[in-house]
């Protein structure tokens, strides 16, 4: 089984075993798939401008790894080119809450009336914008704007209550 990736213009791919580095117009990416399990039974070519991952196993865990390269391959370039930006929205119907961008993480004040700071982290490069009740979380790497975006549901979940009452909360919105 083989799987190719088109390197689109004014992105750089460079494999080194399987450690992969993409370069864009908006940044760098490394990704490293070094796995004991596969390294010996998946290879990866670069031929001009395609990638090629290829495996003669057929063990369907080995085939999906395949798959998962070239994935993460397209995500990396994408993020690269155009980057990733995830919006979401501040929602209250009890007590108006203020939601701050401090440093590396964000902080939750007055959630539900609570006298506690709520944080989450901002990880990686990831850049967090709030104007309003919108939050914009963007940045090159997809899964560090995800990650980011899931830390702020979660500073903001709601325990021990009625979720049809209390519907309080940091919430995605948008992918784009």
């Amino acid at each position: 089984m083989e799987k190719t990736f088109k390197i689109p213009e004014g992105v750089t791919v460079d494999i080194n075993n399987f450690r992969i580095t993409v370069n864009g117009k908006k940044g760098k990416i490394e990704k490293d798939f070094t796995n004991p399990v596969f390294t010996n039974k998946i290879k990866i070519e670069k031929n001009g401008n395609e990638v090629k991952v290829s495996t003669t196993s057929d063990k369907r865990k080995v085939k999906a790894v395949v798959g998962t390269m070239i994935a993460y391959m397209k995500a990396m370039s994408a993020g690269v080119t155009e980057g990733y930006t995830y919006t979401m929205k501040i929602v209250y119907m009890h007590f108006p809450f203020t939601v701050k961008v401090s440093g590396k993480e964000v902080t939750v004040a007055n959630f539900l009336g609570g006298k506690a700071v709520r944080k989450a982290k901002i990880v990686g490069e990831t850049k967090v914008d709030i104007k309003g009740e919108d939050i914009f979380v963007s940045g090159i790497n997809r899964e560090e704007v995800g990650q980011t975006c899931g830390n702020l549901e979660r500073a903001t979940k709601i325990k021990n209550r009625d979720r049809r009452v209390f519907q309080d909360g940091i919430f995605l919105f948008t992918k784009g």
